[in-house]
């Protein structure tokens, strides 16, 4: 098994011989051989022994600790990649205004090209014909993004397309069981945002891993700004990958693998001089089973690409992009292409 999620809270992961067990209450829940783990990632209160993170650092195993609501929190992995000329690269080029300024552009003008295909593909599908305005007037974007010389303009224009394409969000739900009251991330307020929070984080974990398998700094991007704690390249180069995370959801809400009893409603009290409560929504195991599921079958399904032709698994997929946006740091005469999905 490469990939392993535990998702039982308050769990409990300790090491018998070459097994990883995970106990709940003094019970063995789940027994899986360790040979083979690349990747594990504990979601919520989930805890483990010292023998187990000696295992996870010895053999550079991936390790992600995220919240219940699906938000990072911390990353176990070790940073010795010998790729010191291409970090140097990558710092001379991204001090350059006119390289930020294209890599931007490109990286808009792709995610924006997802959410337009997204969009038409579904009206077409079902007949639905405020996707097709609404996706008419992102695909106006494009003239704005390659007339404009000026980064915030780009950040800007990438804000409003999206701001755009979850306007139609509420079109692509087929679950009346569902609405969507638009994006609410910290903390999401509803299961859809739920939903979408979590397979975000799925994904930049999943680029993220690239980009530190690539030898790159992940905090050094083009489109966000550095910030503390931030990966910003890794936070650039999801966007062209935000669409298939949307496709996956909506795919369980639309076909009902999921129902509202799937998901648990959290309040907390803000600060004495801010009396009000804010709410937060949780998914339950037998959701996360669900998405999770959903996401390891869609990462490991093969996919034919526009720049090559080539069919590749997802996941490599991934890690090939990034590859690629390395090389257009490091030679002059290569131009990263983002990847856009089928028409």
């Amino acid at each position: 098994m490469e990939a392993l999620y535990v998702l039982e809270p308050g769990s409990f992961i300790r090491k018998d011989g070459e097994a990883l067990k995970i106990v709940k209450e003094g019970s063995t829940v789940a027994e899986i051989p360790a040979r083979g783990l690349k990747r594990l990632t504990l979601v919520g209160y989930v805890s483990l022994s010292g023998a187990v993170l000696d295992f996870l650092i010895h053999h550079r195993i991936e390790t992600v600790f995220m919240t219940p609501t699906g938000r990072f929190r911390a990353r176990l992995m070790l940073d010795e990649h010998p790729h010191v000329a291409r970090r140097q690269a990558q710092y001379a080029r991204l001090g350059e205004k006119t390289f930020v300024l294209e890599a931007a552009r490109r990286i808009v003008a792709a995610k924006l090209e997802n959410q337009v295909r997204h969009l038409r593909r579904r009206a077409r599908d079902h007949g639905i014909g405020e996707l097709e305005k609404i996706a008419l007037r992102i695909h106006g974007l494009q003239r704005a993004l390659r007339a404009t010389q000026d980064l915030e303009v780009v950040r800007g224009i990438e804000g409003y397309g999206t701001r755009l394409y979850f306007e139609a969000f509420p079109f692509l739900l087929r679950n009346n069981l569902f609405s969507f009251p638009g994006r609410r991330r910290r903390p999401p307020t509803d299961p859809v945002n739920a939903m979408l929070s979590f397979v975000y984080t799925l994904l930049t974990n999943e680029v993220l891993g690239a980009i530190k398998a690539a030898g790159l700094d992940p905090y050094l991007g083009s489109l966000h700004e550095v910030a503390p704690g931030r990966p910003s390249l890794a936070c650039d180069l999801v966007e062209e990958w935000r669409v298939l995370g949307d496709r996956l959801v909506l795919s369980l809400i639309n076909r009902r693998y999921v129902t509202p009893e799937d998901f648990v409603v959290r309040t907390r009290s803000l600060p004495e001089d801010e009396p009000d409560r804010v709410r937060s929504v949780e998914m339950k195991p037998a959701a996360l089973r669900a998405l999770i599921g959903s996401y390891e079958r869609q990462m490991q399904a093969r996919i034919k690409t526009e720049v090559t032709g080539d069919e590749r698994q997802f996941r490599w997929l991934v890690h090939e992009q990034v590859r690629r946006f390395a090389r257009s740091l490091e030679e002059p005469e290569a131009v990263y292409e983002p990847f856009c999905i089928g028409h």
